[in-house]
């Protein structure tokens, strides 16, 4: 068996791909090798792939080698071993300081032969000589110091393309998938999509800088570009995407390189990307991307505009809909496609950290499955929004909230489509355009004092059960459906004036001289906003109870907001009660809350509404004919 395992090994292609690459593919177009061992290096950081070292021989030569994470699987299906035979169908010859490795991207166990001892006595392949080795003494360390500083300037603006020239894919005829990049990778270059691109931001401490990041995609995923760090230095982050479909993060060290590279990566566009460039682990605590990796410029990286725009894939998105945001965890980074329902003024806050301003505004989105959501976006974006109503719109890298229920933020590293041309896009707007903007909406009201309750769904109980049952009795609240039917509507006290500042929502104080005052906010101003505080009386074929219900719920129920429903009060009675009377006699489905209360020294279980949906009949009609089914009742 050695000897019939040795006749299929191609002696002496490992000096081949080393020392005689020009003449590889003529002697040896599918290198065979044994590998005499493997090791495990384990995961670097929580959440990384294993990575697996391998020896290869050729007989003559031994060579250590990396295998990529896309190839694992061969080790993970029990098929590589030491000893096994294995045909190379693809790899990368890199040095190291000096030292041959191999990268292998993909191989083949030859299974027939089964696993040997070592065969032969190979030797190690040459080192390369130090004088061919082109020195890193100018990329960023691991402690976030720059190594040494250019003697030449001058140098430092040449190296990198100041202009994003075309360049034929021809002269690119290596592409690197995103996927198959690591930090044992040399020379490669990847053809990838940007985007999304952020703002240029600028540091002068004890350090100065500047920095911006760019989202990069290609066939085979994304990655995101991580801020360093750099000492009396100033340095770039971009974020870019190949033809694998992933994105990329990379950062350079030099303010011309980040002016000049600012200009030239535009969203939308197709760009190669060479090497030298440095691959380092990302953080993932800092990326909302899957990739293990980021990029980070050296002053020789190059950067060169495709003439073919339309290979690599436009942005991918993986969409929540608004109503399953309550099953969705805090701080979750999703995708988000809405119609845009309603657009905030832009407003200010204050950073707690930095006491920096920081520009923010809030829009409300809608879709199909029958909810609302508020998203609040940062910064240039949120000053120069000016998207009309009634827009479709996709989200890439929102945050979940339970700020007010549910709400979301848009992350620094994600990035806004307007009427983006997907499917799913054109089915949103034909359903808007058909029946949406009809229809009233619900929103994630309460869901941040629910608590865990955001995560899972509530039983549905008759008004005797939650009685009898005494939900809300014990420490900690406890959360039902109730299918009810509205009997009767307090009317003396259905609202309260409401402070006009986002996302405050307090009680605020009439002053007596035409302004009303929010301690919290410590803003007078020149009206309030009414906001439902309601007491519903329902009621289902077993009994009767009372709810509280706030505002969102409120405009449901009613129709009207608390505004209009105050001037009608003020204005003309009768035509409020009457509004009061229409929604008596609708039935919906309460979602609530039971918790223990006291009032007036007296202990009650109070039920709050945290949402409702207006039953429908037919949906309904359906259930109950499943139901007798089961009972074969003809």
């Amino acid at each position: 068996m050695t000897e019939a395992a040795k006749s299929h090994i191609t002696e002496g292609a490992l000096n081949s791909i080393f020392l005689d690459p020009s003449n590889l593919e003529r002697d040896y177009p599918v290198p065979i090798c044994q590998v005499v061992q493997i090791k495990t290096l384990g995961s670097q950081a929580e959440g990384t792939p294993e990575r697996y070292r391998l020896v290869l021989s050729d007989v003559q030569n031994f060579v250590q080698c990396m295998l990529a994470t896309q190839a694992n699987h061969v080790v993970h299906d029990g098929k590589l071993k030491k000893g096994s035979i294995v045909r190379l169908k693809a790899f990368q010859a890199n040095s190291v300081k000096g030292k041959r490795i191999l990268i292998v991207l993909d191989l083949e166990v030859i299974e027939s032969l089964g696993e040997l001892e070592k065969i032969g006595e190979p030797v190690a392949l040459p080192e390369k000589e130090e004088e061919d080795v082109k020195p890193a003494n100018t990329t960023i360390a691991g402690g976030g110091f720059y190594g040494n500083k250019p003697a030449e300037p001058t140098r430092q603006q040449q190296a990198l393309p100041s202009r994003a020239a075309p360049t034929s894919s021809a002269s690119h005829a290596n592409i690197y998938p995103i996927e198959g990049l690591s930090p044992y990778a040399h020379k490669w270059t990847i053809k990838a999509r940007v985007t999304s691109k952020s703002d240029i931001k600028e540091w002068n401490r004890a350090t100065t800088g500047k920095l911006f990041s760019v989202n990069l995609l290609d066939e085979s995923g994304e990655i995101k570009a991580v801020s360093r760090t750099v000492f009396l230095i100033n340095i770039l982050l971009f974020r870019p995407v190949d033809l694998e479909g992933r994105k990329l993060t990379l950062q350079t060290g030099f303010n011309e390189q980040c002016d000049q590279l600012y200009d030239i990566l535009q969203e939308g566009s197709v760009y190669y990307i060479s090497s030298p460039c440095r691959v380092n682990l990302a953080k993932k605590q800092y990326s909302n991307l899957s990739n293990d990796y980021e990029l980070t410029f050296d002053r020789d990286t190059t950067v060169e505009k495709a003439e073919d725009q339309e290979s690599v894939p436009q942005m991918k998105f993986n969409f929540t809909n608004i109503a399953s945001l309550q099953d969705i965890d805090k701080d979750t980074t999703i995708d988000i496609l809405g119609v845009l329902k309603d657009v905030g003024e832009v407003g200010e806050i204050v950073s707690k950290s930095t006491s920096k301003p920081y520009s923010k505004r809030e829009l409300t989105l809608v879709d199909q499955s029958g909810y609302s959501v508020k998203l609040t976006i940062w910064g240039k974006l949120a000053t120069s929004f000016d998207t009309n109503p009634e827009s479709i719109i996709a989200f890439k890298g929102a945050k979940v909230s339970d700020f007010g229920g549910r709400s979301l933020s848009l992350l620094s590293s994600g990035s806004m489509s307007l009427d983006p041309d997907i499917a799913e896009a054109h089915q949103l707007k034909g359903w808007y355009d058909s029946q949406g903007r009809r229809e009233t909406f619900l929103a994630h009201t309460g869901m941040s004092a629910a608590g865990a309750a955001g995560g899972r769904r509530e039983e549905t109980k008759t008004v005797a059960q939650v009685k009898e049952e005494g939900l809300g009795m014990n420490e900690a609240p406890d959360y039902f459906n109730v299918k009810a039917t509205i009997v009767y509507i307090k009317q003396d006290s259905f609202s309260y004036p409401a402070c006009l500042s986002t996302d405050c929502n307090k009680k605020v104080t009439d002053e007596g001289d035409g302004t009303w005052r929010c301690e919290k906010c410590n803003i007078n101003h020149p009206k309030p906003e009414h906001r439902y505080i309601l007491t519903l009386s329902v009621s289902d074929h077993t009994g009767q109870m009372y709810l509280n219900a706030f505002d969102d719920v409120g405009r449901l129920v009613v129709g009207k907001s608390a505004d209009e429903m105050m001037e009608l009060k003020e204005n003309d009675s009768p035509a409020m009660e009457k509004e009061f009377e229409n929604a008596n006699c609708t039935s919906h489905y309460f979602k609530c809350r039971a918790k223990m209360d006291t009032y007036q020294d007296q202990q009650r279980v109070r039920y709050q509404v945290m949402s409702a949906i207006p039953i429908d009949f037919k949906a309904e009609a359906h259930k109950l004919a499943e139901l007798i089914k089961l009972y074969n009742i003809e």
